[in-house]
């Protein structure tokens, strides 16, 4: 994520920049886990407020219109981050362990539900595709 300008950034779908900060929270996790491993307290500290602001923008961006599933992200989010200051007060590895656990599978999730919906939206395109050209070959005989 540190090679996205702002450009591209600005050319991602929300559900893309959902996933990357899924992705951000989730590698946070595992480097602080191993700042704690060589007892670097401080820069796993860093890491994980930052794990914490990334739960809290996931949070504010949940659209509850969408209905019961916003709802129970939020309560996913509010699960892990708590978890998250948890293991930072306590520099426990396996409180950090499930929190990470819990936002790769949510990670999964997610990236698995983007993936149905890009397949499920091919078809459409190719026959529009292929009916504009048509259309082309047409008009160009």
């Amino acid at each position: 994520m540190d090679f996205l300008t702002e450009e591209l950034l600005y050319q991602k779908t929300s559900q893309q920049l959902t996933s990357m900060l899924y992705e951000k929270a989730i590698l946070n996790i595992e480097e602080s886990i191993e700042h704690i491993h060589n007892k670097d307290f401080y820069t796993a500290n860093e890491s994980l407020k930052n794990t914490s602001d990334i739960l809290h923008r996931l949070g504010v961006g949940l659209k509850y219109e969408a209905g019961v599933i916003a709802e129970q992200l939020d309560t996913i989010y509010n699960y892990v981050a708590e978890r998250v200051v948890e293991g930072n007060m306590k520099k426990d590895i396996t409180i950090l362990q499930d929190a990470h656990h819990v936002l790769t599978e949510i990670s999964a999730a997610w990236n698995k539900a983007m993936s149905e919906e890009v397949a499920q939206k091919r078809p459409i395109i190719r026959r529009k595709l292929s009916s504009y050209e048509s259309q082309i070959s047409t008009t160009t005989l």
